[in-house]
């Protein structure tokens, strides 16, 4: 947790004195005692209030020291309004997919039911200190998530947004309010808010029992006459995938077949209208589950920058699928193949600074003996069908080897000091175009000769970097603008087929993302199979966050 600048200026301890001066003399007994508990402890703080861990161990005592331990929520006839506010504020934070219950709401709660009876100092201390670490706690989580990813997924690299929390806690007690200070933390994008109105939705069906479920059987398809038709019926009408189940009538019709391929569509299946194994599987999803889906998601989004640009290319691997965003509107959609679950394509955000047209591949050592060096035992006339050619060294001392000069079966791991370079052309895995953005994951984008995988549902087939469909469309979009690359001369260029590197004039934010849950432009919800497992690695490291 951050805290940045100077933690409180003497105009703000004069204001904040000023505005706590009608409680000073009945709060006394309340500053003594964060005084006795908080003075002398060791930084970071570790101490437990009502069963209670604080856990702004370090923003939170040097935030009482500064004030002198002034309690900012209550005073000796019991809590101000402000800590009600702030109570209301946290349980409301639920809607954004986090628990009330991380902020202390329970033993809050507890404290609150009994201080009209019985308000003590000690009991006022008590509220006074959880309230502070809630808000902390909540404020930190609400601006960079409750995890950070790299923590337990080293292919994850997050540009999480900071904030001076000290400030903010400043402001919910004098100039603002808690509710006020909590809410300007939250992503500004309009996915985010219309991901946490899904959020809603489907903890109000959970919570109404979920939706009926269809069993097991022979796969359904249209013209179909089978019981389980208005059960599928009924669970299709659940979630408004576009159906009546007033119909008792067991005949899978045309309205029933539409409805199945608008719910294949947004679960990422193919859109065949019959109702197999995997469809049922989605089908059958409990309500639940897919709420923690949607929770998982809203916590990604508070790994983003809050500023993605003002031109953006965004990647959702989970979703094989790229979009170019221009001042907050889709400009084209592509879909993309990923890599496979066992060379998984990592998450982070760069800029794309050049084009390539027409590239070389300098395949990388660990594939050239994974992945090729298998096809040249088997075929040594492989490399030159393929358009390979071996190298030996870099810049002057580069030379080109003859592979039938070479032993392969006596290379392998750890004894290949030899290049495998495809030259440009119709074989060339990464196609007519790359678009790069140095990374140390060494992925990027590009097209690819093997149009044909755009045409599956679920593209996990590469080696971690990402084909795109339409690739000379992507080119010509973040050319836009730029003198001599209109689309005739990008087309010409790759005619020639001669290398050509084209620098962008202004680099253009890239972020590749993992979306198993989200919400389109026409506000259909969308669910995806979590490929990589990242949805289970998030939900075991949130069970263990603290």
């Amino acid at each position: 947790m951050r805290a940045e600048g100077p933690l409180l200026r003497g105009l703000f301890v004069c204001g904040l004195l000023g505005a706590l001066a009608a409680g000073a003399a009945s709060a006394e007994s309340v500053e003594q005692r964060l005084r006795t508990r908080l003075e002398h402890l060791p930084r970071p703080l570790e101490i437990v209030v009502h069963g209670e861990p604080i856990r702004a161990s370090q923003a939170l005592p040097e935030f009482y020291e500064r004030v002198v331990y002034r309690p900012l929520w209550v005073a000796e006839a019991g809590p101000l309004p402000r800590a009600g506010e702030l109570v209301e504020a946290i349980r409301s934070a639920a809607r954004d997919g986090v628990a009330p219950g991380d902020y202390h709401l329970g033993a809050i709660e507890e404290i609150l039911a009994r201080l009209p009876s019985a308000p003590d100092a000690g009991a006022l201390t008590d509220l006074e200190l959880l309230l502070t670490d809630a808000f902390l706690v909540a404020a930190a989580h609400l601006v960079s998530g409750r995890v950070d990813p790299v923590t337990f997924d080293p292919e994850w690299i997050a540009v999480r947004r900071e904030a001076d929390l000290v400030a903010l806690l400043e402001r919910a007690v004098t100039t603002s309010s808690p509710a006020a200070e909590l809410a300007q933390l939250l992503p500004e994008q309009p996915g985010y808010f219309a991901l946490r109105d899904a959020l809603e939705t489907y903890r109000s069906l959970a919570a109404a029992g979920g939706w009926p479920s269809v069993v097991e059987g022979p796969k359904l398809e249209p013209g179909a006459r089978d019981s389980r038709v208005v059960a599928l019926r009924r669970r299709l009408e659940v979630t408004d995938d576009g159906i009546e189940a007033e119909s008792e009538e067991p005949l899978y019709d045309a309205a029933l077949e539409a409805a199945v391929k608008r719910f294949q569509e947004r679960h990422g299946l193919a859109p065949d209208g019959v109702v197999g194994p995997r469809t049922l599987a989605a089908l059958n999803a409990p309500a639940s589950e897919r709420v923690t889906q949607i929770e998982l998601n809203l916590e990604r989004w508070r790994w983003l920058p809050q500023d993605l640009g003002r031109r953006y290319v965004v990647v959702n691997i989970a979703g094989f699928e790229l979009e170019s965003v221009e001042q907050g509107s889709v400009s084209s959609t592509h879909r993309v193949a990923v890599g496979r679950s066992y060379r998984r394509t990592p998450v982070f955000s760069d800029a794309i600074r050049y084009l390539v047209l027409n590239p070389f591949w300098e395949v990388p050592t660990k594939l050239a003996v994974q992945d090729k060096l298998p096809e040249i035992r088997k075929d040594p006339a492989y490399l030159e069908r393929q358009g390979f050619v071996v190298l030996q060294g870099w810049g002057e001392s580069q030379r080109r080897v003859d592979p039938a000069t070479l032993y392969w079966t006596a290379l392998g791991r750890g004894n290949f000091p030899y290049r495998l370079r495809q030259d440009p052309g119709p074989l060339n895995a990464l196609g007519r175009v790359k678009f790069m953005f140095p990374n140390r994951f060494n992925v990027y984008l590009h097209d690819t000769p093997g149009r044909e995988v755009f045409a599956s549902f679920e593209r996990d087939v590469s080696s971690g970097c990402i084909r795109v469909e339409r690739p000379l469309e992507l080119a010509e979009w973040l050319l836009a603008g730029a003198e001599r690359w209109d689309r005739a001369a990008i087309d010409r260029a790759v005619a020639t087929g001669r290398e050509t590197v084209v620098p962008l004039a202004e680099p253009v934010p890239v972020h590749l993302l993992y979306w198993t849950a989200w919400v389109d432009a026409d506000g259909t919800v969308q669910f995806r199979r979590d490929i990589y497992g990242r949805d289970a690695l998030l939900a075991t490291a949130l069970a263990g966050r603290y």
